[in-house]
């Protein structure tokens, strides 16, 4: 048995409706990736992820619903990420453009600016992005019975 106490959060999103689907899709197993800024880590105080490392998965209770292990991270610029990263986040992407457009109305969006501390954010070709890959290792008997 895992002690998910001991381990770091993924926190797909905000708490809400975008969070719910997301963490659908990782349960699912539809979401294998993600994309998040560097800045965002920084101002958390939080390391990058690293390949081998685990997480517990929080729905929009707060609650751990599974455990993820990284199996892949690059930092790279956002007009770098490719198609399949993009069909990876599992949302129903099927272009890199389609995969953009909604992670930059959500990186341009007032929460993500709150969090930064930086009103007019915004993200251009050379920003540099985290792009992860990882694997549900275990899904927590709390939502099994669901």
């Amino acid at each position: 048995m895992t002690t998910y106490e001991d381990l770091p959060p993924a926190l797909f999103a905000f708490p809400g409706p975008l969070r719910d689907s997301l963490v659908a899709a990782v349960l699912s197993g539809a979401k294998t990736s993600t994309t998040g800024l560097p800045t965002e880590y920084e101002v958390a105080g939080e390391p990058l992820p690293v390949v081998g490392g685990r997480m517990a998965v929080m729905d929009s209770a707060e609650r751990p619903v599974a455990v993820l292990e990284v199996t892949d991270v690059r930092v790279l610029p956002l007009g770098e990420v490719d198609l399949r990263h993009a069909l990876d986040e599992g949302e129903g992407y099927t272009t890199v453009a389609e995969w953009r457009a909604a992670h930059e109305r959500f990186w341009h969006g007032a929460q993500i600016r709150e969090v930064l501390g930086d009103p007019g954010f915004t993200v251009r070709d050379d920003t540099l992005v985290v792009a992860e890959r990882f694997r549900v290792v275990e899904i927590l008997p709390a939502v099994q019975g669901r």
